[in-house]
C-alpha cells in the first residue's frame, strides 16, 4: 500500500465522491421527497459522532520540526490547530517562545488569538529550565525559581498546568528524594495560582512508572501530579537506541492515578491506521478506567508521514477508538 492509499484508508483523502452524489440527486423520486421528513431523523441519529470521554488536543512538538524550519511560529500554532486540524485546545512547547514568558504584550497577543479562533490553551511544556531533581540544592532552588515565570505565564493563558521535568544525578533514592522536594517547592508556589505542576515519564528514572508515582504521592500536593506519555518508557539508552524500556501499559496504569494530562504518542502506522508501536484500543481503555475525562494531547514525532499526516493520522485513530470505548 503506497501512501495515498494509505491516507485513503483513514479517511484522510476522499475521491470520487462528487459524480455519485449528483447522480443520486438527480434521479430523486416523489417517493423519496415525501419520505424525506421521516428519513432525515433517523440519518441524523446514525450519522451523529459518538462523544468520547475525552477531549483532543494538539502537543505543539508534533510541529517542531516545521517550528524550527520557521514554516510555523508559536503565534500562529492556536489558528493551524484549529483551521487545518479542527482542534480547539493546543499544548505549547517553552522553546518556541522561551524569552516571551515575561513579555506581557506577547503573551496578550498569544492569548487573543486563542479567543478570537476558539482555542482553549491547556499547558506549558517546560524544558531547559533546570531539573526539579536536581540533587544539589543549590541547582534545585534555582530550577524552581526558574519555573516560577511559567506558571505565572501559563495562568494569563488560561493553561491548568505546566509539565516540569524531574531529572537529577545520583541514585534512583537519592534523585527521588530531591524531586520530591523540588516538585513541592514549586507546587507550593503554583497553587496560590490555582495551577498545576506535572511530570511527564521522559525518560531515565521518569519513566518508570513505580518511581514517579511515589515521587508524585511523597509530594502530598494536590496540585502535583502526572502527565503520562503513551511512548516515553525508555529507561536506558545507548546512543539514540533504547536498551531498556519500561511497560508502557502498566507504567500508564500507575500514572494515571495522578494524572492531569495525557499525551498520546504516535510514530508510525500499519495499513489499518494503528499505530505500530502503542495498541491504543489497549492503552486508552486505561485512561478511561482511571476515570480521566480531560485532554488527550497529540504528540506526532514520526518521520514516514509529514507532521500534517501524522497529526491526522493519530486524531483519526484516538477518534475511532476513542467511540469504540465511550
Amino acid at each position: 500500500m503506497n501512501r495515498n492509499d494509505f491516507l485513503k484508508s483513514l479517511g484522510l483523502i476522499t475521491v470520487g465522491s462528487t459524480f455519485g452524489s449528483a447522480m443520486l440527486s438527480s434521479c430523486g423520486s416523489k417517493q423519496n421527497s415525501e419520505s424525506d421528513a421521516d428519513s432525515t431523523a433517523t440519518a441524523s441519529n446514525e450519522t451523529k459522532p459518538k462523544e468520547m470521554f475525552f477531549k483532543i488536543s494538539l502537543a505543539e512538538w508534533s510541529l517542531h520540526k516545521s517550528l524550527f524550519d520557521g514554516k510555523l511560529n508559536n503565534l500562529d500554532f492556536p489558528a493551524k490547530a484549529k483551521n487545518d486540524f479542527g482542534i480547539s485546545a493546543v499544548e505549547y512547547v517553552n522553546q518556541f517562545f522561551k524569552d516571551k514568558a515575561k513579555d506581557q504584550a506577547y503573551l496578550a497577543d498569544l492569548k487573543k488569538r486563542c479567543d478570537d479562533n476558539g482555542v482553549t490553551s491547556v499547558l506549558i511544556m517546560i524544558d531547559g529550565e533546570g531539573g526539579l531533581g536536581d540533587t544539589k540544592k543549590a541547582q534545585r532552588a534555582k530550577a524552581v525559581d526558574n519555573h516560577k515565570k511559567w506558571v505565572e505565564a501559563a495562568k494569563f493563558l488560561g493553561c491548568h498546568s505546566i509539565r516540569v521535568n524531574a531529572y537529577g544525578e545520583g541514585s534512583a533514592e537519592e534523585v527521588g528524594k530531591a524531586a520530591t522536594d523540588g516538585l513541592r517547592s514549586l507546587s507550593e508556589f503554583a497553587k496560590d495560582f490555582n495551577i498545576g505542576v506535572i511530570v511527564e515519564n521522559h525518560g531515565g528514572y521518569s519513566s518508570d512508572g513505580q518511581w514517579l508515582s511515589k515521587v508524585i504521592a511523597d509530594t502530598k500536593m494536590q496540585n502535583c501530579g502526572t502527565l503520562p506519555d503513551f511512548g516515553n518508557f525508555c529507561l536506558k539508552r545507548d546512543g539514540d537506541k533504547c536498551v531498556e524500556s519500561y511497560d508502557r501499559y502498566k507504567g500508564t496504569e500507575e500514572l494515571m492515578r495522578y494524572a492531569k494530562g495525557v499525551s498520546a504518542k504516535a510514530y508510525d502506522f500499519d495499513e489499518q491506521g494503528n499505530c505500530i508501536e502503542t495498541d491504543y484500543s489497549r492503552i486508552l481503555p486505561i485512561v478511561k478506567n482511571a476515570g480521566y475525562t480531560g485532554h488527550i494531547g497529540i504528540e506526532y514525532e514520526g518521520s514516514k508521514l509529514s507532521e500534517e499526516e501524522g497529526i491526522r493520522a493519530t486524531k483519526a485513530l484516538l477518534e475511532r477508538i476513542g467511540a469504540q470505548i465511550s
